[in-house]
């Protein structure tokens, strides 16, 4: 028997890192489909080029360390790396976008780094966060739900929107975001529900009067309740299937759940529920699939807790007082720099080594 020495991601399990990658790609189909459905066919082309990109960077950056393509493509990590992104931006951001977010992703966030298992950000939240910076008005254009379009695109229309920014009538994305409110207003564009609360909160509105806007229906808002709903059904298989382990996921969602309780409590015209920051926007995608990354994540049971409750307090921070209304890249990122000294100060004591002498 061999003694096999690799570089993280570990596993416990006899399963190889394709094999885990597949699980985890298998798992986020639920909230896949769920975007499908209610935000149209742009995810599939979205997601469809960021593959293909990644696959081609990957490959292009492994013959540049003189290394085979093939050994370093059968690990899916680039696939996954693509998906997470892909996922994750506006589905009819113009088709640049992705590929600059995914070359990002592959080329200078892993590879420049030392590829799988050296990154210290996570690839494709440190792309997110290059794109959203460089590019505000296509990163934060997202088309209504299903049901709430003055003109929903079809297929084809959304094709053209995400090739040229315009249907084959000469529609513009911007035209074809607007929906009917039943105002004495033609129609006005949609944003996201944290997007909305934010912009309204900022102009003085109380929390009572922004959640009068039509999207919010049911407990969270429209289409966004159950692409969430659905990651966490994913998030469970995961959890299931022993790919993650409970750590990061429940600290993260006890963290953010703490403090909007406390919000709710102490600032309820002001600060959003509980419903919202768990199911609107990224949360329960970023639970199970962002924060729980093995590379950047930290690496001792105790320092999972600390690192995902990190994570859960920024992403209410930034969202309630800072300028980004979903806050959960910025949030992973800066969680990321403390790796190093969460993973210092929680590391286990070596057996027969005392806590004083290292």
């Amino acid at each position: 028997m061999s003694f096999y020495i690799a570089s993280s991601p570990h596993h416990h399990q006899r399963r190889t890192t394709a094999k885990l990658m597949q699980l985890v790609l298998f798992a986020m189909l639920p909230g896949f489909l769920a975007q499908l459905y209610f935000f149209g066919w742009g995810v599939v082309f979205q997601l469809s080029l960021a593959i293909t990109v990644a696959l081609a960077a990957e490959s292009l950056c492994l013959i540049a360390r003189d290394r085979a393509p093939s050994s370093g493509l059968q690990d899916n990590t680039a696939i996954v790396t693509a998906a997470l992104l892909a996922v994750s931006i506006p589905p009819l951001a113009p088709w640049w976008v992705i590929v600059i977010g995914t070359l990002f992703s592959i080329v200078v966030v892993k590879h420049l780094f030392g590829g799988v298992g050296h990154n210290i950000f996570n690839p494709a939240m440190a792309g997110y966060v290059l794109l959203l910076i460089s590019f505000p008005v296509q990163m934060t254009a997202w088309m209504p739900p299903t049901g709430f379009a003055t003109n929903a695109p079809s297929f084809i229309d959304s094709l053209y929107l995400f090739l040229f920014q315009f249907t084959s009538e000469g529609f513009s994305l911007e035209q074809m975001r607007r929906i009917d409110t039943g105002s004495m207003l033609d129609a006005v564009v949609m944003a996201t529900p944290l997007d909305h609360l934010k912009t309204q909160l900022g102009q003085g509105a109380t929390l009572s009067e922004a959640l009068q806007h039509p999207q919010f229906i049911g407990f969270a808002g429209a289409g966004w309740q159950w692409v969430n709903l659905g990651y966490l059904l994913g998030g469970l298989l995961l959890l299931q299937q022993r790919v993650i382990q409970w750590h990061i996921p429940v600290a993260m969602l006890g963290a953010l759940s703490v403090c909007a309780i406390l919000g709710s409590i102490f600032a309820p015209d002001y600060l959003p529920g509980l419903n919202i920051h768990l199911f609107s926007g990224a949360t329960m995608f970023a639970a199970f699939f962002i924060a729980t990354d093995p590379v950047s994540a930290a690496t001792s049971s105790k320092g999972k807790l600390i690192y995902a409750a990190l994570i859960g307090v920024l992403i209410y921070v930034i969202r309630s007082y800072g300028g980004y209304p979903d806050a959960v890249a910025f949030a992973v990122l800066l969680a990321n720099l403390c790796v190093p000294v969460i993973d210092q100060y929680t590391r286990p004591v070596t057996y027969g080594h005392n806590k004083e002498a290292g």
